[in-house]
């Protein structure tokens, strides 16, 4: 159940009846608000609206700091678990020499076992131009000798002067 920061309680309700919850989660039934109101007073507690769009809304009789608090913690710890993935980027020629490929391929390696995308740039320069097949067939294999660490997720494409791929790391490669 989560709530937004447009949450109405107490006297903000506009609803004329409203269906209540008591503080245990028992359903008193569809009571007017004013009614509703009286028996959250009599608890010490406030009248949260926590379902607007139902027909009558559904409020429940909570401590509402209380509950401000916990949503804020919840939305604390979900933040916490949530994994960032990175763009690294690598970049080659398409008259790159064989040492130099292996150097860039370990690169490679490093980031989709990290667990980050991998984005691969063949970058043209005037005369190569004329022969985009040396950047396709670095780039096939590249995707080849890197398929047990990851998977192409962009297949490879010609943008301006340079081919691009995309690479993401496998399932079963991603540090928890």
């Amino acid at each position: 159940m989560f709530i937004g920061r447009n949450v109405r309680i107490n006297r903000e309700i506009r609803a004329k009846e409203v269906r209540v919850i008591d503080p245990e989660g028992k359903q008193l039934g569809i009571l007017p608000v004013s009614e509703a109101l009286r028996l959250a007073i009599n608890y010490e507690l406030d009248l949260v609206e926590v379902s607007p769009k139902s027909e009558p809304p559904v409020c429940r009789i909570m401590d509402y700091g209380k509950f401000k608090y916990q949503q804020s913690k919840k939305a604390h710890e979900a933040k916490k678990k949530q994994a960032v993935v990175h763009l690294k980027e690598v970049k080659m020629r398409p008259k790159t020499e064989e040492h130099d490929f292996q150097f860039k391929l370990r690169h490679i390696e490093r980031f989709l076992k990290e667990g980050n995308k991998t984005k691969v740039t063949i970058v043209f320069r005037g005369r190569e131009l004329a022969h985009p097949d040396f950047g396709k067939n670095l780039l096939g294999r590249i995707a080849e000798e890197a398929k047990e660490w990851g998977k192409v997720e962009q297949a490879p494409k010609f943008e301006g002067r340079n081919f691009i791929m995309v690479l993401a790391p496998l399932q079963s490669l991603k540090p928890s």
